[in-house]
């Protein structure tokens, strides 16, 4: 049987998951970081599971010799260098599957509390103001939602916003993205000509490091809301602010920062939060959107199955397969 290290908590489900298809998994998510290479070194592992505690770098895999997979428990994949796994022969597993529906279905929340100044109006109410024209909001039904990337997340979203009655543009970078019956695919010019809220839907990389800056965001035709439920590095929150106070944009909803360490912001960033956090028309979350009960064990149930086709297409068919 082979084995695979599990170095962050995992809801219970894991461990029978793993043993179905003929997998053991050695659970220590009570490792720190700097405790993990020795760990690794220890036993052959096979596998590598882990969620946000770790980067999986070169040095790391040169721990683990007989590593044939790393699970990441999300989407994300920010913390892991790819190109290391692929030098070293190493495959890359994660489960955007797993939370999807957990984030389009925040994501349709986040935007109704937007729109409808769902998070003032409660904060005014506990204070003891009643001010109901002040909260007049807008409806969803009607405005175009322009999507920036059309992955697992954009078309849960977009699934979605079609009950609402929304029109939903999508873009992506990548050409040989399909199309469906949620979304129609268009260029960034015209996301940018037509929409009404801009949501992003983008993983985190260096080439998308504050690819939702000054330029872009003063290249839409009206002002839009703005929400990002993706990675707070995507977006230049500095360029968010200006436009916030310039009028270019309405409103602003943040599942995610640049940096979500909130004590270890910088001077620029301290400065970009303190705007944020007090200004009426943003909405923020501690990067909640994929962060459900049931998601929790979904992940585990889709990682299970990946490293079932995995180990059945590099070996052959596996207990449970």
């Amino acid at each position: 049987m082979s084995t695979c290290l599990v170095v962050d908590e995992m809801h219970p489900s894991l461990l029978p998951l793993l043993a179905e298809i003929g997998v053991e998994g050695d659970y220590q998510p009570h490792l720190t970081a700097a405790e993990i290479p020795a760990a690794l070194a220890a036993r052959p592992y096979e596998g590598l599971m882990v969620r946000s505690k770790l980067r999986v770098t070169a040095a790391l895999l040169a721990h683990g010799p007989h590593l044939r997979y790393v699970a990441r428990a999300g989407a994300g994949v920010d913390n892991i260098d790819e190109a290391a796994m692929a030098a070293a022969g190493v495959t890359l597993l994660n489960a955007p599957e797993g939370n999807r529906d957990a984030v389009g279905e925040y994501a349709v929340g986040l935007l109704l509390a937007l729109l409808r100044n769902i998070a003032r109006a409660d904060h005014e109410v506990r204070q003891g103001q009643w001010r109901r024209e002040a909260n007049r909001g807008e409806e969803m039904g009607g405005k175009t939602i322009g999507l920036l990337g059309y992955g697992h997340m954009g078309r849960a979203f977009a699934r979605r916003l079609g009950a609402f009655g929304c029109t939903v543009l999508a873009h992506d970078h990548d050409p040989a993205v399909p199309a469906d019956a949620h979304a129609t695919l268009v260029s960034l010019r015209e996301l940018q000509a037509r929409a009404d809220v801009l949501s992003l839907h983008i993983p985190y990389s260096a080439a998308n490091h504050h690819f939702v800056d000054e330029a872009l965001l003063k290249g839409f035709a009206k002002p839009v809301w703005v929400m990002n439920t993706a990675r707070g590095e995507v977006l230049d929150h500095a360029a968010l602010v200006a436009a916030l106070q310039a009028g270019a944009v309405r409103g602003a909803a943040l599942d995610v920062l640049d940096n979500e360490k909130l004590n270890t912001l910088t001077a620029a960033q301290q400065a970009t939060f303190d705007y944020l956090k007090t200004a009426p028309n943003v909405v923020l979350s501690p990067h909640v959107g994929g962060w459900t009960f049931e998601s929790y064990a979904r992940i585990n149930e889709v990682l299970a199955e990946k490293i079932r086709a995995f180990r059945a297409q590099a070996d052959g068919p596996t207990v449970g397969s």
